[in-house]
């Protein structure tokens, strides 16, 4: 059954009103692929009040605008075909035509860099672009953008193009290849939408009700949802939030950087890229640097508001004023500028301090603006000697502000996935998680939760497809702990209790030195064969685990989804299998049989739980007759 979804109608009725500009939304344009077999929302904006009447080839409905000039209506299903026009015109004469329309199904690609990666960028390009010939293959390319409210239309409108050299260089590698290969067997017409960002983290592609739903995230939108009323309320609560993580981590201290605490070392004239400086500690540095200067001020100064302009960031700052937050921005090209309230400065010195984060690459305050206080006159007040301190790696990487727009909370849910509104997809690929390795133990519940979510309003069982991150990192010499087997774990949890669900496990076709493995092709034939077994046929996805059970000295995994049985490679063990207790974990002896694991308990252990492939770039051997890999788990060994 069809459900409604409540987050994307109340999207599309909270369109502003539009007097004049595009009838339809922006996903509605040239060279479009829609919706087959089912009722298809088309919606938009005219002025309030005014009737709209939409055609598509033979289909006809007339909806009336609202109070804002939102409108939508259902046209009755349609089979797969086209060409065909689409049209919306009101009763006054307004009108916009759409051409070239395919009826078929149209898939929504999403997650961060790995997802992102281009076939220009990908194993074979020169081959693979110049060989693209498929009209019936279209896609779109939603541009990134980051809102800290719900957008009702896109940054950019997204422009359809067919499948040809022209276009297939600059789309997402992963989600062509998945597409071309469900066109090998199937000639309904395809549309692909894709949605992504490098270095995005899960909880931005969330809206807020979903987050609330997947975990304790009431403080972040609250402040989020602040910020959107009253900004300096908000920059002063997330300062003292970055102080209260700071304390946490340095207890009995009697202050903080903020306020001037702390050994500060004198820095550069024009401060600049920290990893220039000539510092061996900075030389390859990536965390976070706190900057301190002052600016002097008289009474009559001072009394009145003010704006900071400290220049760019690279990457992440939070800024204080006399020890009170006044901005938090990521991105490092983006210059900062922030109001300073009335009250806020005082007669006399006025410490001000920036908290720089850096993840990766250069870090520093850097850029062509002038730092400077800016009195409320005019008056410019330079900021030229400034000190800095370096935060112990120990401390560990500060929370992201709510409206940070990669990791903060439903920020590009609200700037990319919310402008779609109820347009209808056949289903949904997802391959992210690596900027969420830093926390597993949320990740479960917030991919259960995204799955649920991107479903409202679509087809019950629309089919969700889940890339699981490949091997990547260092070579495993022991058995030890591995945040990105754990997120790996919990994608596979999340994928299991999702009974439309599908995992392509690609541990043993990433790079362990490159975290954006080239190797798309694979990636998207796994893609589609989850897309395949989801829609009924005859395949399987790659063995998955199903229970662990001690059978004398040895513990017996099952496994289902199976291709004729397992197999190893390169010898006749299985190698990859963990047993642990509750005094750690060794490597095991094993064997496959058939559709099970055979392994071994070492000698003086008590197995409490089996895994597999459990490093960052696990070394595993276990296949099966279709050359799927064994994916890393993690179970529980019945007694």
């Amino acid at each position: 059954m069809r459900r409604v979804a409540p987050i994307l109608l109340a999207a599309v009725m909270a369109t502003p009103a539009a007097a004049q500009g595009p009838l339809l939304n922006g996903l509605f344009a040239d060279h479009a692929v829609v919706q087959r077999g089912r009722p298809l929302p088309v919606f938009g904006e005219a002025k309030p009040g005014e009737a709209v009447t939409v055609t598509l080839g033979d289909r006809t409905a007339t909806a009336k605008a609202g109070a804002n000039g939102a409108w939508r209506v259902d046209l009755p299903a349609m089979t797969a075909g086209g060409p065909y026009t689409l049209e919306a015109k009101t009763a006054s004469g307004a009108s916009q035509t759409v051409g070239d329309v395919l009826v078929g199904d149209v898939w929504l690609c999403s997650g961060q860099s790995n997802m992102e990666l281009p076939v220009e960028r990908g194993n074979n390009s020169w081959s693979e672009i110049r060989s693209a010939n498929d009209d019936g293959l279209r896609m779109a390319y939603v541009d990134h953008a980051d809102s800290r409210s719900p957008r009702t239309t896109f940054a950019k409108p997204p422009a359809w193009k067919a499948a040809k050299p022209d276009a297939v260089g600059s789309f997402s590698a992963a989600c062509y290849y998945m597409a071309r290969e469900l066109r090998k067997t199937d000639k309904t017409p395809l549309g692909l939408v894709h949605a992504s960002w490098g270095g995005s983290a899960i909880e931005a592609w969330l809206s807020p009700a979903a987050l609330r739903k997947a975990g304790d995230y009431g403080n972040d939108i609250a402040t989020l949802e602040l910020s959107l009323k009253d900004r300096p309320a908000a920059d002063r609560r997330w300062g003292e939030t970055i102080k209260a993580w700071w304390s946490l981590r340095h207890k009995g201290a009697a202050g903080g950087p903020w306020a001037g605490d702390g050994a500060w070392t004198p820095a550069p004239q024009g401060l600049g890229v920290w990893e220039s400086w000539g510092v061996p500690a900075l030389a390859d540095f990536n965390g976070m640097v706190w900057f301190e200067t002052t600016a002097t001020l008289t009474a009559a100064q001072a009394k009145g508001a003010a704006s900071l302009e400290i220049g760019m960031v690279d990457e992440v700052d939070t800024t204080y004023v006399n020890g009170v937050g006044v901005g938090s921005t990521s991105g490092a090209g983006t210059v900062r500028v922030y109001p300073v309230a009335a009250g806020t400065l005082k007669a006399g010195a006025n410490r001000i301090v920036v908290s720089a984060l850096d993840t990766y690459a250069n870090g520093g305050l850097y850029g062509e603006a002038a730092r400077a206080l800016v009195l409320a006159d005019g008056t410019r007040i330079p900021l030229t000697t400034w000190r800095y301190q370096i935060e112990p790696k120990e401390t560990g990487e500060p929370p992201r502000a709510p409206w940070d727009t990669l990791s903060g909370v439903s920020t590009l849910y609200n700037g990319m996935l919310a402008p779609m509104g109820p347009y209808a997809f056949k289903g949904f690929a997802w391959y992210q998680g690596e900027s969420n390795t830093g926390r597993p133990q949320t990740y479960e519940p917030l991919l259960r939760e995204l799955l649920a979510e991107r479903r409202l309003g679509q087809a019950a069982d629309m089919p969700a497809l889940v890339v699981q991150l490949a091997n990547y990192g260092k070579p495993q010499l022991a058995p030890e702990e591995s945040w990105w087997a754990q997120v790996r774990e919990a994608q596979r949890l999340a994928v299991a209790k999702d009974g439309h669900a599908a995992l392509a496990v690609i541990t043993d076709i990433g790079d362990p030195s490159d975290i954006h493995p080239t190797n798309k092709q694979d990636v998207g034939k796994r893609l589609a064969r989850g897309a395949g077994r989801l829609a009924g046929k005859a395949v399987t996805t790659g063995p998955s685990p199903v229970s662990a059970r001690r059978v004398g000295e040895t513990v017996e995994v099952a496994f289902e989804q199976v291709a004729e049985r397992l197999a190893t490679r390169g010898s006749d063990k299985a190698i990859g299998f963990e047993l642990c207790d509750t005094a750690g974990c060794r490597f095991a002896d094993a064997r496959v049989e058939g559709d099970k694991a055979v392994v071994a308990i070492p000698a003086g252990l008590r197995p409490t739980k089996v895994r597999f492939a459990w490093a960052d770039a696990p070394t595993f051997n276990v296949f099966d007759m279709a050359g799927l890999p064994l994916g890393p788990f993690e179970i529980a060994v019945a007694p």
